[in-house]
């Protein structure tokens, strides 16, 4: 089930009807649990059995593991949440990107394998929830945190709709015990949640999917060589539209679980107007980056195992974290770039730390800037199908492609430059503050204006109804 559709706003009124009917909390709990799996099922029924599954293991491994004090039987209770967790995502996900690679391998060899093609159909979301799951049992091994007091809030903890197959991932100190005692949202609440999804589903709808898809995917989608700003406007179309997409998720997911009275962690701080790549990683897809940045950077022994391995750690960190988005070599060369973007700035900022020119506004724009262009370098290997493409690409991006075709109109790339443009400049003047921040210093005309232009521009779009772009991690 969309948010993009109708059918959810069929669905997500029944459920508001529900939870602020005269029932008990017990109840209401039960039928925000209902809700979940009918929303996660409207995808393919069968997926529940392995949500079922993940929320089952964990929650008895748990138990036991919280009860039990001998560190050998703990980390064995671990290994089995680990392998139940990661096995289910690494055969959906991974299966056939590893019997691809086999097959090269032995060909590589000589060998001539060809095995049946696995028909594996990837469940929605599975990378999200399985990173909410491994945090819970995680967090009990390490002492970090108990194991929840009923079956009830947990499973809803892992189901929990509105995050269920984008994110964001939540960690379970920040939701379980929300679900405790009863809650719903004040009128204030209600009112900023519902903005927050028209909000979501603008940057979605519109933004995204009507102006810079289409341009993205004639770039992307052309295997000649284009024109250089062509090549660039497809980039940074494709930029503005993983943005929009994904953010927009993130914001109608936190305002539809606000509507209901729960908070939901932020998860995009208007990130493309971060200076460096330890700054982007605080604010793009925030959620992820503290997950890869407690369980698995720290464990590695983070900063405090001397430079080299610290280099090491940065580097195993961003490679896996390319390789959660995607089964693909694309994608570990984007996490792997990114890796490398955060060692040599940490590299740079031992040498030049302390200088004062880094604080003049103007660098600080400049080095924005710079961080942008590399954004969009790592962007290409992301969204491309694959290397050659996105060696042609970059190719055309350069100036190394001067017979290029021009392949997009007028209009599109005015409507790039326009909605580039400004998302880059709103993001600068907000790196510092919050939308709440914003909106607090608008009159409520003025709020109802704005708001009533935003839902004008949702119900005039003639979108498909796409799917949102992380659906597919």
């Amino acid at each position: 089930m969309l948010f993009n559709s109708l059918t959810f706003i069929v669905f997500f009124a029944i459920v508001l009807a529900l939870h602020y009917s005269p029932l008990p909390w017990r109840t209401k709990k039960i039928n925000l649990l209902l809700a979940s799996y009918i929303f996660y099922a409207a995808w393919n029924p069968p997926f529940v059995i392995i949500l079922w599954l993940s929320t089952v293991v964990d929650w008895f491994v748990a138990k036991k593991m919280h009860k039990t004090e001998n560190k050998g039987s703990r980390r064995w209770l671990l290994a089995i949440s680990l392998v139940v967790n990661l096995g289910l995502l690494g055969f959906f996900k991974y299966g056939g990107f590893l019997l691809e690679n086999f097959v090269s391998l032995m060909q590589l060899l000589g060998i001539n394998y060809s095995p049946a093609a696995p028909d594996i159909v990837l469940p929605v979301g599975i990378s999200f929830y399985t990173f909410q799951t491994m945090a819970y049992s995680l967090d009990v091994y390490l002492r970090r945190g108990k194991p929840a007091d009923s079956f009830l809030n947990f499973a809803l903890f892992v189901t929990f709709f509105p995050q269920l197959v984008a994110g964001p991932i939540v960690r379970p100190t920040e939701l379980i015990p929300q679900f405790k005692i009863p809650r719903v949202a004040t009128q204030k609440q209600l009112t900023w949640g519902l903005g927050l999804m028209t909000l979501g589903l603008f940057q979605k709808m519109v933004i995204a999917d009507t102006f810079l898809a289409p341009v993205a995917e004639a770039v992307f989608g052309n295997f000649a060589p284009v024109h250089i700003w062509d090549a660039w406007l497809g980039v940074l179309a494709f930029s503005g539209q993983i943005f929009c997409d994904f953010a927009g998720y993130s914001t109608t997911a936190i305002g539809a679980a606000l509507c209901l009275g729960f908070a939901l962690p932020e998860n995009f701080n208007f990130p493309y107007a971060a200076i460096g790549f330890s700054d982007f990683w605080k604010r793009w897809h925030i959620s992820l980056s503290s997950w890869l940045k407690d369980y698995l950077y720290i464990p590695l022994g983070g900063n405090r195992v001397g430079k080299v391995r610290t280099y090491v750690n940065l580097m195993v960190t961003m490679l896996l974290g390319g390789l959660w988005h995607g089964a693909s070599w694309t994608f570990a060369i984007w996490g792997t770039l990114h890796g490398l973007y955060l060692v040599i700035e940490r590299f740079l900022r031992k040498i030049f730390h302390g200088q004062a020119w880094l604080q003049n506004k103007s660098t600080k724009i400049g080095l924005g800037l710079f961080t942008f262009y590399l954004v969009n370098i790592a962007w290409v290997f992301f969204r491309a199908p694959t290397f050659e493409k996105a060696g042609l690409l970059l190719a055309s991006m350069h100036g190394f492609m001067p017979d290029g075709m021009k392949i997009l109109t007028t209009i599109s790339i005015l409507s790039v430059v326009l909605i580039i443009s400004a998302m880059l400049l709103i993001h600068w003047l907000m790196r510092n503050t919050t939308l709440e921040t914003v909106v607090s210093r608008f009159s409520w005309g003025q709020i109802g204006l704005g708001w009533a232009t935003i839902l004008f521009l949702l119900i005039i779009n003639q979108g498909g109804g796409n799917a949102f772009i992380y659906f597919q991690f």
